[in-house]
């Protein structure tokens, strides 16, 4: 038998900064950046109960692990289970089972900053974010760690959501943040844009967006339902997290491709060849630059080893075992 590590929701839960988080998945994308093996996600629908499974891998060489997010959502509970088996890159031996549900904010709002800090202005210091959930939150307080910001605009289309997102984060973070009446509002003196919504049609219009803006959109990851119209993608510098899912389910892009606006060509690099430095970013204050960030195992992994060491130095998590195929297949 092989023995693992499980870490409950509630071990994982304020186990790490979103600093720390940052650091994990920046070095994650620099390794993806370098060849290191990412599936985009694949989802299977069900009718009746409706709801969908989902799952998505990486294998990270030099963090050591690979492993990837299975997660169902709907079905009859109207819920959501998060499942990160983690495994190790070298031997192939479980390493630990994490529930991922608290680490999820925090592991995506990590990718987010460190494409903002890929891509933003070394400058940027106003921010707004569209959505007021657990991601909104998430992203905020991700890239917060990357730039000095100063000024926070929130809107979310309930006032009492907007307003409870800027009271809670006036209380965490420094900068100022403030709640706003729409998302013009919101977007149109902002060096950085965050979208971490449910909407399925564009969250606000690109025209709007000055010189030299950056968007992180992360809430939409459906071929029929986008955050971004046509116009913010054309004026961009478009980075997805992977190449590979943009005409899968990066609906922002593909719409943009189905109104004639951009051609296939339009993707500038992924992420990770950005960080890793085999693309540039930006490269000049005019730019207008784009981060889709979809949700990849990359990010999952890097996020899951991070919490799986921390969590040994503390002698969190309780020991399950496996047994290897080769016992369990032959009975010996």
């Amino acid at each position: 038998m092989t023995e693992a590590v499980f870490l409950t929701s509630e071990e994982v839960a304020g186990l790490a900064s979103p600093a720390e988080y940052v650091e994990a998945v920046r070095e994650g994308y620099r390794q993806r950046g370098e060849g290191a093996p990412a599936r985009p996600r694949a989802k299977l629908t069900n009718a009746d109960p409706p709801g969908m499974l989902t799952d998505y891998s990486a294998i990270l060489p030099e963090t050591g692990a690979m492993g990837g997010y299975m997660y169902a959502a709907g079905f009859g509970e109207e819920d959501a289970w998060f499942m990160t088996p983690l495994f190790d890159a070298e031997s192939g031996e479980p390493l630990a089972l994490l529930d991922g549900a608290s680490m999820n904010p925090f592991k995506t709002g990590a990718a987010g900053a460190v494409g903002t800090d890929a891509l933003a202005r070394e400058d940027a210091e106003t921010l707004a974010v569209i959505g007021a959930g657990s991601q909104a939150r998430g992203q905020l307080r991700a890239i917060d760690t990357v730039r000095d910001l100063e000024s926070v605009w929130v809107y979310s289309p309930t006032k009492e959501s907007r307003e409870e997102f800027a009271a809670e984060m006036n209380e965490q973070i420094d900068p100022s943040v403030a709640a706003v009446a729409s998302s013009a509002a919101a977007v149109e003196e902002a060096d950085i844009v965050v979208t971490a919504t449910t909407a399925g049609d564009p969250v606000f219009d690109g025209d709007l967006l000055a010189a030299g803006t950056h968007v992180t959109a992360m809430g939409q990851y459906h071929p029929n339902k986008r955050e971004l119209d046509a116009r913010t993608i054309e004026r961009a510098k478009y980075v997805p997290d992977l190449r590979d899912r943009v005409e899968q389910d990066a609906g922002s892009f593909i719409a943009a491709l189905d109104e004639g606006a951009i051609s296939e060509d339009h993707v500038h690099a992924e992420l990770g060849e950005v960080v890793a430095g085999e693309a540039p970013g930006r490269e000049s204050d005019e730019e207008i630059t784009v981060f889709d960030s979809g949700g990849t195992g990359i990010e999952t992994v890097a996020s899951a080893h991070m919490l799986y060491e921390k969590a040994k130095d503390e002698g969190l998590g309780s020991e399950i075992s496996f047994a290897p195929a080769s016992e369990a297949l032959t009975g010996r």
